[in-house]
């Protein structure tokens, strides 16, 4: 019987190769591929390779939970928030179909959340309190040239009259003196009263600064009859007597260019507890594109963005106080570009890489540099290479947090360009004279690269593009890890899904991270066919999730203050070599500035851990934070949620 057995699976075999022959005969290279495929993923499955290389699986919602990913912040409760607003789909924004959704990755569940405004393109951050500080959106999505019927664009209107401002309602008409041409505003606007001039020494009077204020007008009808070639002088009907003698507006041409997208002041704070918004005060300006980032007293600081017209933010930064929640104006003024990388120093003054992820002029605040907030200084910092390049680069603060070194990664040219820096850029803040040096270069120049800090002091840099929006079909498919102690890159397993503008990435509490988002222009390499938002999720877990045991930790404080300890409970407690604490990440537009990894020291003593939190405040923020401890393989336990008063 074994015999006759042994010849039917001979002739099976036989028969499968006579079957494999003839199919390669007449297709060769479909049968290459089809092997090569299957060969490719059972490589890839192999227990070794995932030990060496870490492995990438997808998750795809049921279709109702989709959405187009734009933002996402990890809560202290474990869950992510999944923030698209109207997710860059016009026809969401004229629906008010604005969207958000909680995620929990431990049990794979998926909320929808009710949002109360377009959040497409907001400012996120982590507070003290474990809510979420969002502030900014979309008031207008941006008109192409060929969209625009109206001729329009900036009205600045100016108020001579120092005794009071003056408030203009929206439907203001102004008409050119010369240009005979009327347009109309949209919204109202405040124009504050002018400023007396005095000479300090003397105290003559020496004439007076009008008050200025900024408006998107209209034409009254369609059509390029109504557009204006030249600066103009334009009379406000409906003022009289003295205020039609001191207002009036100026506006250079009113076309029928592209307008871009225009901002909202609105604020919320989301708990995440309730897993709902809550409105705060508005921001005194409109933002588009904002960067929120703590400042050493633990209030906010809201950076940049298009305003209200659809104008960059003209340097007009102001301050969140999360006891008040109210905002304030910084003193003076500074411009950035839009999402500018800012990073709080230990020394409380604010990094500058020169990451950003979009508009602003290519030579208005674009050098990086460290910004003294409350003197409004700052200082430029010299040697990075492809300095025409930081548009969609990535900045990270490179763990430990304590050795301030950052990695700068990619980048491409201002706006379209096609541009694109396989560079990597390192700086030293602590050294006497901090300046900027080439680390290990990518493979390719890429715009958009994601990256995470892992709890074993490695950052994961996986995704991009080489051109914008991943236009040509050009998004990376490729993963490092990056080892600060070693400068290098170690190649990894690839990922499946590109990933290119609107994507992010974020460290979950049992050291796997998930990716999120991507946004391609065209839908292939001819560039002919729209592109489609990537929805689906994907998540790597990195090779040292792939070991027999990783060390356990339960136990301990939920609450640690600034300079004291707390003792946590590990099985493997002989084998700790690493405490880290880790800020959870709020990711959008290759802008993640609430991450960075903390080294605290520890002792061990039988199954007990006891770690000290460090003093400084500016390098451990108040909030919420994910406790590891990595033992002498690299491999870390699942995280313990501790907060910092």
């Amino acid at each position: 019987m074994r015999d006759q057995a042994g010849l039917r699976r001979a002739r099976r075999v036989g028969i499968g190769a006579v079957v494999v022959l003839a199919l390669a005969g007449m297709n060769g290279p479909w049968l290459y591929r089809f092997g090569a495929e299957r060969y490719h993923q059972y490589k890839i499955n192999e227990p070794g390779y995932k030990a060496a290389n870490g492995h990438w699986d997808i998750i795809e919602f049921p279709k109702k939970y989709r959405q187009d990913t734009i933002h996402a912040v990890l809560l202290h409760t474990g869950k992510v928030l999944l923030v698209a607003g109207s997710g860059n789909n016009q026809a969401n924004f004229d629906a008010k179909k604005f969207d958000s959704r909680i995620w929990d990755p431990v049990k794979g569940t998926v909320k929808k959340v009710p949002t109360p405004n377009d959040l497409f393109c907001t400012g996120h951050t982590q507070l003290a309190d474990g809510k979420i500080l969002i502030a900014g959106g979309t008031k207008r999505y941006e008109k192409l040239k060929g969209d625009v019927t109206k001729a329009g664009g900036l009205m600045i209107v100016h108020n001579e009259n120092p005794d009071k401002p003056i408030t203009l309602p929206a439907g203001t008409r102004f008409t050119g003196r010369a240009n005979g041409k009327t347009f109309v505003s949209k919204d109202p606007v405040l124009v504050p009263r002018a400023k007396k001039n005095f000479d300090s020494r003397t105290g003559r009077f020496l004439g007076n600064t009008p008050g200025l204020g900024r408006i998107y007008v209209e034409a009254q009808r369609s059509g390029a009859t109504y557009e204006t070639g030249t600066q103009d002088n334009y009379r406000i009907q409906g003022l009289t007597g003295v205020d039609a003698r001191n207002t009036y507006g100026i506006a250079q041409k009113l076309a029928l260019d592209k307008k871009d997208f225009q901002g909202i002041r609105d604020a919320y704070e989301f708990d995440p507890v309730a897993e709902k918004y809550i409105r705060v005060d508005p921001m005194h300006e409109a933002r588009w594109y904002p960067t929120l980032t703590t400042l050493s007293d633990g209030k906010i600081l809201s950076v940049s963005g298009l305003d209200d017209i659809g104008q960059l933010v003209p340097g007009k930064n102001e301050v969140f106080d999360p006891k008040t929640k109210k905002w304030t104006y910084t003193r003076k003024i500074r411009q950035f570009p839009t999402y500018p990388a800012l990073f709080l120093m230990q020394n409380g003054k604010i990094f500058y890489s020169g990451s950003n992820a979009g508009y602003g002029p290519d030579d208005v605040g674009r050098d990086p540099g460290i910004w003294d907030v409350a003197t409004n200084t700052f200082t430029k910092l010299p040697g990075l290479s492809d300095a025409n390049m930081m548009e969609t680069s990535g900045t990270v603060l490179l763990p430990p947090a304590q050795d301030e070194r950052y990695l700068v990664i990619g980048g491409g040219g201002v706006g379209e360009s096609k541009l694109s820096s396989n560079r990597t850029r390192l700086i030293d803040l602590k050294a006497r004279n901090p300046h900027f040096t080439d680390g290990p270069s990518l493979e390719k120049g890429t715009r958009y690269p994601q990256s995470s800090i892992l709890p074993d002091d490695t950052v994961l840099v996986s995704g991009g593009s080489q051109d914008y929006r991943g236009r040509s079909d050009s998004d990376i498919l490729q993963a490092r890890l990056y080892d600060p102690a070693t400068d290098t890159f170690k190649r990894v397993a690839d990922p499946l899904v590109g990933r290119n503008y609107h994507a992010g990435s974020i460290l979950l509490p049992d050291g796997r991270v998930m990716f999120f988002g991507s946004d391609s222009l065209y839908g292939d390499k001819a560039n002919t066919k729209p592109g489609t938002f990537e929805q689906r999720i994907e998540i790597y877990t990195p090779p040292y999730l792939y070991r027999d045991s990783r060390p356990s930790l339960s136990g301990g404080p939920r609450t640690i203050a600034r300079g004291a300890t707390g003792t946590f409970t590990s099985q493997h407690a002989a084998t700790i070599k690493k405490v880290r604490l880790i800020r959870p990440s709020a990711s959008t537009h290759v802008t993640d500035v609430d991450q960075r990894s903390i080294a605290l020291d520890f002792t061990a003593s039988g199954d007990k851990v006891t770690v000290t939190v460090p003093k400084n405040r500016n390098l451990v923020q108040s909030g919420w934070y994910m406790l590891f401890v990595v033992d002498d393989q690299g491999t870390p336990s699942t995280a313990q949620w501790v907060k910092v008063p």
